[in-house]
């Protein structure tokens, strides 16, 4: 069957995802909006896009659009929608979403309104009056945006950003698909050496690991449309196979993170070894500010914002010794930072800048690829 999917993303991945689609999934029908990405496939595009995309939140059906300038139109909007091609007669359909700049923006009024249309529509189709719920879950998630609504069912469960290798982390985690996202940036595919040396819980480096390796990214994980009795487990085995063929079994890469925290280290290597890629990212305990960065290579860094572990003060002095320590580099470098101030402290204009979003935290990727000496520190000569 033909599915309209669509794969909510962080601010400013939009893109990278798109390109994902279209290169790695073969897809033509994909277009890039603020916060998303829209594309066309059957059940086989489903479970590769669940599986394989490295950047995108999750993956959606989207079942219709329709004007909801009234919970009648909303009803009549919702009813009309094929729910029985997906949802069997015992499937359990929660409903979820939001609303904005809309006349109908009490949520809980809407939940309420979708899931009584959705319940006559599979009654009608069933023809029976009451629904235990008791099987296969299919979240329903609505998007009501100035009087529009768009109806979706999520095929993924938890967010594509839970690879299932990281079960602990520190305390001021980087998201899995930001972490992948700012390796595909860097155009990194493991020609050159890959240092990390604020790497916390190891999450850069270990995507950069996968994505190395070619090791998709859900392999170890499940994904909510697998229960669902429309969809053939063969379809699922088939996309697992292939992803399984497609990765490089046993590559080896100069991939190299490190924190001055040392029971940052001992959970980075846990987690690289649950992910399948322990064989080629290492991970030691050094000082960012103190280690040598006199090899060539690519360089990738999150350090504390301020806002998260460190006070802003003591960030920006984090931020000093670090740059001053890179300074004479030949690495390219990538830094994430919240901070507006960042490239003062660090001592030097990035030579490309990209606003991303960690969570809810605006922040930049400072890129620095252009191989010129920074200058000297101005001294006051009396």
């Amino acid at each position: 069957m033909e599915l309209t999917m669509c794969c909510p993303t962080l601010f400013g991945l939009e893109g990278i995802v798109a390109d994902e689609l279209r290169f790695n999934g073969k897809l033509t029908d994909v277009t890039a909006e603020n916060g998303r990405v829209l594309f066309t496939g059957d059940e086989h595009t489903l479970a590769w896009a669940n599986l394989n995309l490295r950047c995108a939140e999750r993956v959606l059906i989207r079942l219709g659009v329709f004007p909801a300038g009234s919970f009648d139109a909303l009803f009549e909007g919702v009813r009309a929608l094929p729910w029985e091609q997906f949802i069997p007669k015992d499937g359990a359909f929660p409903v979820k979403g939001h609303s904005l700049d809309s006349a109908l923006h009490s949520i809980p009024d809407c939940q309420k309104i979708i899931k009584k249309a959705v319940a006559e529509r599979l009654r009608q189709a069933y023809g029976q009056s009451w629904f235990e719920e008791s099987g296969a879950r299919h979240q329903i998630q609505f998007s009501i945006m100035h009087d529009k609504a768009e109806l979706f069912l999520d095929t993924s469960g938890a967010g594509l950003h839970k690879r299932g290798y990281r079960a602990e982390a520190n305390a001021a985690p980087l998201r899995e698909t930001l972490a992948a996202a700012m390796v595909k940036l860097a155009r990194w595919r493991g020609r050159e050496p890959f240092l990390d040396p604020f790497c916390g819980s190891g999450t850069i480096a270990i995507e950069a690991g996968l994505i190395a390796c070619r090791r998709a990214p859900g392999l170890m994980r499940t994904f909510e449309a697998e229960t669902w009795p429309v969809l053939d487990p063969a379809v699922w085995q088939r996309a697992r196979q292939q992803a399984v063929d497609e990765a490089i079994a046993g590559a080896r890469f100069s991939i190299v993170g490190s924190d001055i925290d040392p029971a940052c280290v001992a959970l980075s290597m846990a987690n690289a070894r649950k992910a399948g890629v322990g064989h080629t990212v290492w991970f030691e305990q050094a000082d960012a500010a103190k280690r040598d960065y006199s090899q060539g290579g690519i360089l990738f860094a999150n350090p504390p914002y301020g806002e998260r572990l460190l006070d802003i003060e003591r960030a920006e002095q984090l931020y000093a010794a670090f740059g001053k320590a890179v300074s004479a580099s030949p690495m390219k470098q990538y830094v994430l930072s919240s901070d507006a101030q960042f490239e003062h402290f660090y001592g030097k204009k990035a030579d490309k800048r990209r606003k991303l979003y960690n969570g809810m935290i605006k922040c930049d990727l400072y890129m620095y690829f252009k191989h010129s000496p920074r200058p000297a520190a101005k001294t006051d000569v009396g």
